[in-house]
């Protein structure tokens, strides 16, 4: 089914593919979306198979949700095309009213800047870790601290790459991003094959028996691991050619390949180590292990090029809100467009030294990484859900197609209520 033109009851009647001229190709589009899918999740999965009680009840769960993420992406693309709005935010508050939009906006700064704040703290843990490779036995001198490497990293990379304007330029650090993430998947499968001289071997692990309360712990991890829905609108309205059944491919092929890669790796991660695997998998192998190191230097890569996909989306949302705010204002006409560099830096600048401020304080990010997979939840049932029973509400469809429609709107949004709700009570148990 193509995306139709907008125009029912108060939407745009110009068609959102005359307002943007599409500028990325069907190849820059999946690797944007599977880099904005492989990140720290990709650390987890072993973990999450352990926690879901072996690897057949995490394989459901796993499919399970596959359905409702492929979904959600193309529920957002259509959506997309009928509100003729170009940001997640636009879309929501466009097709669930303005309330909703703003609740939606919340959730994405809180989220996206928790977001940013893992992938630094990440980033910070495994320059730590790089450094005591590289000098064994000896005490770390002072510019080996996270307090020195991190901020050197934000100032020379991370933030040279996060301002420029388009999100089609991450096409290119996407590229180098998945092929780190790849790397580290096919070292957690041969390290279960070669087994080194240094890393004692397990017996296979049997499959423990799990409980529907553990199968449903694992959702906030498959949500955390696989959120790539804040980006699908900005990706879909770069897209050349523009069309639904377009998209859908992409969405399909993006993220069955991410699933490939996350199962591998959570397969093989907890065949190797069993009960005894680490929340993040590199922490389960020796520090000394070459292998392991260069895989460590690969994943810093991978979350640095994802970083700026997460900042380009948070900035869009600040600057949504400074166009509206601005406008009819009198002030410097410099100021006038968010997306002019006299914004656009200032709002990159300070985004990146938030979250450089809190990822150097806060000593866990455990218990904040389950709070992230709750709230995405949020963007990958929920507001998917709800655009999916307004938009059957403006278009001329058969009436068996709309409850149809309708019905799996509501599964979607009590599915993502009830992962929050669970992710949430969770998370604040383990802090009590």
């Amino acid at each position: 089914m193509e995306a139709p033109p907008g125009g029912s009851r108060g939407l745009p009647e110009k068609p959102l593919s005359a307002t943007a001229t599409p500028t990325l190709s069907s190849l820059g589009a999946v690797f944007i979306l599977l880099k904005s899918t492989l990140g720290a999740g990709l650390l987890n999965f072993p973990w999450a198979f352990h926690k879901a009680g072996g690897v057949v009840p995490a394989f459901l769960v796993e499919l399970v949700s596959l359905v409702f993420l492929i979904s959600g992406l193309i529920t957002l693309g259509y959506a997309a095309s009928i509100s003729g709005q170009d940001t997640y935010q636009g879309v929501v508050r466009r097709l669930c009213g303005a309330p909703m939009g703003k609740l939606c906006e919340a959730c994405f700064i809180v989220n996206l800047l928790m977001i940013s704040v893992a992938f630094l703290r990440v980033i910070g843990d495994q320059l730590e870790k790089l450094c005591e490779a590289l000098l064994p036995g000896v005490p770390q001198p002072w510019f080996t601290a996270q307090r020195f490497t991190l901020p050197l990293l934000c100032a020379l990379l991370i933030l040279p790459l996060s301002v420029p304007r388009e999100i089609a330029f991450q096409k290119y650090t996407s590229i180098l991003g998945t092929l780190a993430a790849c790397y580290l998947a096919v070292v957690v499968m041969a390290q279960y094959y070669l087994w080194p001289q240094d890393l004692a071997r397990e017996p296979r692990p049997s499959q423990s028996t799990s409980s529907w309360t553990s199968v449903f712990s694992v959702f906030p991890t498959i949500c955390f691991g696989f959120q790539c829905h804040e980006a699908a609108v900005s990706i879909y309205c770069s897209l050349r050619p523009r069309s639904l059944s377009h998209w859908a491919l992409v969405s399909v092929l993006s993220l069955l390949s991410c699933c490939l890669l996350y199962s591998l790796t959570g397969v093989y991660g907890f065949l190797t180590f069993g009960s005894e695997v680490s929340a993040d998998i590199l922490m389960s192998y020796p520090g000394n292990n070459t292998a392991v190191v260069i895989a460590r230097v690969f994943f810093a890569v991978s979350v640095v090029t994802v970083y700026p996909i997460v900042l380009f989306l948070g900035r869009s949302v600040m600057q949504d809100f400074w166009k509206r705010s601005c406008c009819g204002a009198q002030g410097p006409p410099v100021l006038a467009d968010p997306s002019g560099p006299w914004v656009r830096v200032p709002l990159t600048v300070l985004w990146v030294a938030v979250t450089l401020a809190m990822a150097l304080c806060l000593p866990d990010l455990g218990s904040i990484i389950g709070v992230i997979g709750g709230a995405s939840a949020f963007f990958i049932f929920i507001f998917p859900g709800l655009c999916l029973i307004c938009t059957v509400d403006v278009e001329p469809i058969g009436p068996r197609v709309r409850y149809c429609l309708e019905a799996w709107g509501v599964v979607s949004v009590l599915l993502g209520t009830f992962i929050f709700g669970q992710s949430t009570v969770a998370a604040i148990l383990e802090l009590l």
